[in-house]
């Protein structure tokens, strides 16, 4: 049991550290993605290098990262299987690993697009509407991590109102909270109104 639950931390820190953006940007640029503007991995980052197409693409990378580590957990993990512990565990271990990544020194993105993959993975229907949450604020808005935020932020109330076990609520509130630590620049910059916008 205790292997079983050290095997899926691992693999799923280790699945979440693998740079997405940063492999993307070096190969075709030959930059390192976290010496430009924000210095994070992610896809708002890798857009103002690579445009918005490679936004769309890293954006969709790094979700698949976040979905893959949940969905093995689920189907093959044979612990804590009533309370959902270990599909949260490795949701827990991927967003960690794709924001302190081990392969660049513990830096890395802001976890939403990994996070979001997660609550794919955990239940497809709230993810779907978290992610469309994110993409109506944000289209509105024009600012990326307003609508990181708070999508992120209904994904708890969400997996109560599907009935899901404690352990993905408690999952998705901490992981809203540690996202908005992630954006605590982002949002001193919303206060301050000089936060980047999506599109000019």
């Amino acid at each position: 049991m205790l292997l079983e639950l050290l095997l899926v931390v691992l693999i799923s820190y280790l699945i979440g550290s693998i740079p997405t953006g940063y492999i993307i940007v070096k190969i075709f640029t030959g930059q390192d993605i976290r010496t430009v503007g924000s210095g994070s991995t992610g896809a708002t980052n890798v857009k103002r290098v690579m445009g918005k197409k490679w936004f769309f693409i890293v954006m969709l990378l790094d979700a698949l990262k976040g979905a893959l580590p949940v969905i093995l957990a689920k189907l093959f993990a044979l612990s804590f299987v009533q309370i959902g512990l270990l599909p949260v565990l490795a949701a827990v271990a991927v967003i960690v690993g794709h924001s302190k990544s081990i392969f660049l020194k513990f830096t890395g993105g802001k976890s939403v697009a990994s996070g979001v993959g997660t609550i794919l993975a955990l239940n497809w229907h709230v993810g779907l509407i978290v992610a469309c949450i994110w993409a109506v604020i944000t289209y509105f808005s024009k600012y990326v991590s307003l609508g990181s935020i708070i999508a992120l932020f209904t994904s708890p109330f969400l997996m109560w109102y599907f009935k899901e076990p404690v352990a993905y609520i408690v999952y998705c509130f901490l992981g809203a909270l540690y996202i908005v630590y992630l954006h605590r620049e982002n949002i001193s910059r919303l206060v301050h109104g000089v936060e980047n916008k999506v599109r000019k």
